[in-house]
């Protein structure tokens, strides 16, 4: 059985979510985040070495990293649901996607919640870190123009994947901006099986 090593309000959320929409077996192990530091407890390094979330365990294998969880589940568990055929234009375009949320989409947001912290010697980096998460979240918005999904009318797991740069975004205030990526994570948090995962993996600040 899958066993989802779930750390309290992190990225590991979507990787329940997926296992719900694909209404799969698994279980949950949880780990809870120190209170005053906010990093994952050094329990979660008996299951990778790095000590992050999310991490899975199935059959033998341990995975770690959002997009290879979630490739992972869906190639061996997936029967076929969530991806486009492999011998199409749009499994590239997924592939894109699936790499994409944290290989560059993530970055500018993340330099953003570590400069804030640095007060008033963080403000030289401020224009250049607005300027890319523009770029970004403003390609984003435009691919989401008058679609349902990244691909269009269907869910993959590229939606799943993707699912953590508008939920940051709207925790720093500026999803307002971007009206094509606000209706899309609006439609994904309304999933029964988005639901569901949430009820499961305990409170999530950037769920609502």
């Amino acid at each position: 059985m899958i066993v989802v090593h779930h750390l309290n309000e992190s990225r590991s959320q979507r990787i329940l979510w997926l296992l719900e929409e694909l209404g799969l077996d698994y279980q949950i192990k949880h780990y809870q985040r120190d209170g005053q530091t906010r990093l994952a407890p050094p329990e979660l390094k008996a299951v990778h070495p790095l000590g992050k979330s999310p991490v899975i365990t199935d059959n033998g294998r341990t995975i770690f990293e959002s997009g290879a969880i979630i490739d992972y589940i869906i190639r061996w568990h997936g029967g076929g649901r969530l991806v486009p055929d492999a011998s199409s234009s749009a499994y590239d375009q997924y592939q894109v996607w699936l790499h994409y949320a944290e290989g560059s989409a993530m970055l500018p947001l993340m330099l953003l919640m570590y400069v804030m912290r640095l007060g008033e010697a963080g403000a030289p980096l401020h224009p250049r870190i607005e300027s890319e998460i523009a770029n970004h979240l403003g390609y984003i918005d435009a691919s989401l123009e008058g679609k349902q999904f990244l691909l269009g009318d269907e869910l993959t797991g590229a939606d799943i994947q993707m699912s953590f740069i508008p939920e940051v975004t709207k925790a720093f205030g500026k999803l307002g901006a971007y009206p094509s990526m606000a209706a899309w994570i609006e439609r994904l948090h309304a999933r029964p099986a988005w639901q569901k995962a949430l009820e499961k993996g305990g409170p999530y600040m950037l769920g609502s």
